[in-house]
């Protein structure tokens, strides 16, 4: 059965990226699906979407990476960081697949993939 998941790297401190929150939405619809906040792993406790919820189309994670450095008290420069707000779109073409979607990213730069 499919699932989407995702986890985040601190690549800055070397480490996962605990208590970040996600907002997972259907781009298709506008609504949104979720509002999740990373373990201490980096990772959701649960898959963001699986079983029937789980379809094809286009969706979008927005990870708020201003909030968790800005808590985690890394210095992110004067006033305004530079990254807030990471949004990843992608589409589902195979719901029966698993779709992870992890996140690495510092105060200056983020990667992403298509995961296992």
């Amino acid at each position: 059965m499919g699932r989407l998941t995702t986890h985040v790297l601190d690549i800055a401190a070397g480490r996962p990226a605990p208590g970040l929150r996600i907002r997972l939405t259907d781009l298709g619809s506008g609504a949104v699906l979720g509002e999740f906040t990373t373990n201490a792993d980096g990772r959701l406790d649960a898959p963001a979407l699986a079983g029937d919820a789980f379809k094809p189309g286009r969706y979008e994670l927005l990870f708020l990476v201003g909030e968790y450095f800005r808590a985690a008290g890394t210095v992110v420069g004067d006033g305004e960081p530079f990254l807030d707000e990471v949004p990843l779109r992608f589409g589902v073409a195979d719901a029966a697949q698993h779709y992870h979607v992890p996140l690495l990213v510092s105060p200056w730069a983020y990667s992403t993939y298509r995961g296992s």
